[in-house]
């Protein structure tokens, strides 16, 4: 636990479900004052907001689509609103849909990219501006993944959002560095979550899977959450620019692992 976490108010995106609700649950274990944000599932949003309350934090429910400029500048008022500042931005929310690259419709792919990156900007953009003007040396956190360098075929609007997210996240990182604001960004390996949950559910699909980890094992949210605190804290003051790659070893080109090659 990070005792200087303590009181801070941070925003999570896409936090009813998956990586998101497993990042709140833990900063309401850190006793932070979280605004649990999500797109349509109110009723898994509230049982979020009622566990981080078990746990000693703070929180509030928010709808908000993070593709719609609008709803992402209600969010940071919700925030300011409620808690009266905002020190942590965790861009968490995405989306993904395997499609063929030559299949995808220019929907498609902007559905993908409009989530994905436009929302993590528009988080990004309107955090920042927040810190700003009321001098907060805050910390942003982008979901990024092990496919902002790992090509996904079948997913080339997923693996250019989370590149986008990792040329992003050193950009704003490094200009933003002289006012005291850190952006890193979190790069997931195999983690399960529901959405993975099908995938996973198949011994062979997850025995396929296991093997492109060193480690041999597909990760918990939790794993991911602990990250998240991490980089929250004043433990990583030092840090910024970064993305932490929590995947296992996946991007250790894991076929290479007996030495040959």
């Amino acid at each position: 636990m990070y005792k200087d976490l303590e009181g801070k108010v941070a925003i999570v995106t896409g936090a009813a479900t998956g990586l998101g609700k497993s990042i709140a649950i833990r900063f309401g274990q850190e006793k932070m004052k979280v605004v649990v944000n999500y797109r349509s599932k109110s009723e898994d949003a509230q049982k979020v907001v009622e566990e981080i309350k078990q746990n000693g934090g703070e929180a509030i429910a928010v709808q908000a689509d993070v593709s719609k400029e609008e709803d992402v500048k209600r969010l940071i008022e919700s925030a300011h609103t409620t808690f009266g500042s905002l020190d942590v931005m965790m861009n968490n929310a995405g989306v993904q849909k395997e499609i063929p690259s030559h299949e995808m419709s220019l929907e498609e792919w902007n559905k993908v990219i409009s989530v994905n990156l436009s929302g993590t900007f528009m988080g990004c953009r309107e955090a920042i501006n927040y810190m700003l003007e009321h001098n907060i040396k805050g910390t942003v956190i982008n979901m990024s993944s092990v496919h902002d360098i790992i090509p996904w075929p079948h997913f080339v609007h997923y693996a250019s959002s989370k590149g986008g997210i990792k040329m992003m996240t050193e950009t704003l990182a490094l200009e933003y560095a002289p006012r005291g604001i850190r952006v890193n960004s979190i790069g997931p390996g195999a983690i399960n979550t529901p959405i993975n949950a099908e995938k996973f559910s198949d011994p062979s699909t997850k025995a396929d899977v296991e093997k492109l980890i060193p480690m041999a094992k597909i990760g918990e949210p939790e794993e991911i959450a602990s990250v998240a605190a991490w980089l929250a804290s004043n433990e990583a003051r030092y840090v910024t620019g970064i993305t932490l790659y929590a995947d296992g070893g996946m991007t250790l080109y894991p076929s290479f692992q007996a030495g040959k090659g």
